[in-house]
């Protein structure tokens, strides 16, 4: 796992922990620990966690308890949230942050050739992803349009939320699930775009997040909210009143993070605790599928069945196997000039 950090912003840090000053990110929201013991080899260093919104709950705990742990003592936290685009390119041109989570590989690539990001960053066991999850449909109580398949989403009078490709990786995942289940099914590259159209024709909204997609949607805007299963978790722990919908054939959504340049070392162990078993079980107990083997999911409030929170797919796609890469995705789906799905919603006239 890649280990570079610049020390030097260590005694800042030391110094910024003596005067209690944790400056908040856009988000607002911050953690400390109670116990900075010299003892602990990170103690006084701070922790800037710039992502993307759906993952600040899972960030909260883990990092809490993470506080509770040897390296973790004396250790504080900063954090900014919002959509993964938005986030990367905010960090490119000069946010701090010493940890980064996206939901999309290409957020963190573009730090990469930035320089703030080493080019090794997805050379450990994970191939430097630290959270998983799966498109799904969110529906309202009771699944009154009865939703289940892909194709009941371009039925006449369907209303669909989204978030916009533009600012959000959420909603990338969402397009190219529709896209990808076209494909698995047997269709031609002209079946899917014909697919994305008539998705896109009933799209009412797109927000600018998939947080705000959701807020959308529970607000009372639309029949159907493409989501990631971890949202919809979430949001039904926080008691949000909807159902939501695994589709046989969908996307795995695999979440990248990455240590900066100019990390301090307590960012890299942060990284390391995340991806243990113990940091696996925060993060699943908000949603999110382990990448990791071992860890003990235990019961998850909010999930359709919350003793088998997880259920098999029959048909999963992903990234690797059905579009070969990141860098091929975002040139043949998201070129803002001649991208499949910018060219979709621009046909929808909602660009």
């Amino acid at each position: 796992m890649q280990r570079r950090w610049k020390t030097s912003l260590a005694a800042v840090a030391v110094v910024a922990a003596l005067l209690g000053v944790a400056a908040c990110g856009s988000s607002g929201s911050s953690s400390s620990s109670d116990d900075t013991s010299a003892g602990s080899p990170n103690s006084g260093q701070s922790v800037a966690i710039v992502g993307y919104s759906v993952a600040e709950a899972a960030h909260k705990v883990t990092s809490a308890d993470f506080q509770k742990t040897d390296e973790g003592k004396g250790v504080t936290f900063t954090s900014s949230y919002g959509a993964s685009g938005d986030q990367s390119r905010a960090v490119e041109s000069g946010l701090d942050a010493d940890l980064v989570h996206f939901s999309i590989e290409s957020d963190v690539t573009r730090l990469v050739k930035s320089g703030q990001v080493a080019d090794t960053w997805n050379s450990g066991p994970t191939k430097g992803i630290i959270s998983s999850s799966v498109v799904v449909f969110a529906v309202r109580k009771g699944n009154p349009k009865n939703i289940q398949t892909w194709d009941d989403l371009v039925k006449p009078g369907v209303e669909i939320v989204t978030p916009n490709p533009g600012s959000s990786g959420a909603a990338r995942w969402n397009a190219l699930a529709a896209y990808g289940q076209v494909i698995a099914g047997g269709g031609t590259e002209a079946d899917a775009v014909a697919y994305l159209d008539k998705f896109f024709a009933n799209v009412v909204a797109l927000p600018g997040s998939g947080r705000d997609a959701t807020t959308a949607f529970d607000g009372g805007t639309g029949d159907v909210l493409m989501t990631y299963e971890n949202e919809a978790i979430l949001a039904r722990q926080n008691g949000e009143d909807f159902d939501y919908v695994i589709p046989d054939t969908t996307l795995l959504i695999e979440n990248p993070a990455a240590v900066t340049t100019a990390a301090s070392p307590a960012a890299t162990s942060y990284l390391d605790y995340i991806l243990s078993t113990d940091g696996q079980q925060n993060f699943a107990s908000k949603g999110f599928r382990p990448v990791i083997d071992g860890v003990d999911v235990g019961d998850v409030e909010g999930a359709t069945d919350p003793s088998n929170p997880f259920p098999t797919v029959p048909h999963l796609l992903t990234i690797e196997k059905n579009f070969v890469s990141w860098s091929d995705v975002s040139k043949k789906f998201f070129d803002e000039d001649t991208g499949i799905v910018v060219l979709s919603i621009a046909k929808s006239g909602k660009a």
